[in-house]
């Protein structure tokens, strides 16, 4: 008997760095400890700056860096629908909070988290498309995946 699939959803401001990243990432990591079957992974944008877009030529090479195989992107939008479909809603900064805050209305079912809670931690994933540190958030986003898989194999 099959489970259901858990599914989640990264969110960053323009869906071309910090939220693709966290998807791929967290792609690997699945595929790694054998469960990629049981999660649903993907990621999107609180804004439409970059609608359409694939990830950002510094965060693809980033990931080709650290060994995470990533696919063809086109940056979206969450939408209302997207809610009720996910079951983790996660976001990169508190700013995608405020705006994720606009585009779904209140969080009902509890399902919408900041990245760094994961690892207890109450601060942003800086956003490399500012800083350029692409690393930085890299080291960000990989603990936060690493904890989240842990906390949810371990339900």
């Amino acid at each position: 008997m099959q489970l259901d699939t858990t599914k989640i959803i990264f969110i960053c401001h323009g869906n071309i760095c910090r939220s693709v990243m966290a998807e791929f990432v967290m792609k690997e990591l699945c595929r790694q400890e054998g469960c990629a079957d049981a999660y649903e992974i993907a990621s999107a944008a609180v804004s439409t700056e970059e609608i359409g877009n694939d990830i950002y030529p510094p965060a693809q090479r980033k990931l080709r860096e650290k060994g995470i195989p990533f696919t063809h992107h086109a940056a979206r939008q969450i939408t209302q629908a997207d809610y009720a479909y996910y079951d983790y809603i996660i976001c990169a900064d508190h700013s995608n909070l405020r705006w994720l805050d606009r585009i779904i209305g209140e969080d009902r079912d509890g399902k919408v988290s900041l990245m760094m809670q994961w690892v207890g931690a109450e601060r942003d994933v800086a956003d490399p498309w500012y800083t350029g540190d692409f690393e930085a958030a890299y080291r960000d986003i990989e603990q936060a995946c690493r904890a989240i898989l842990q906390h949810l194999t371990e339900q």
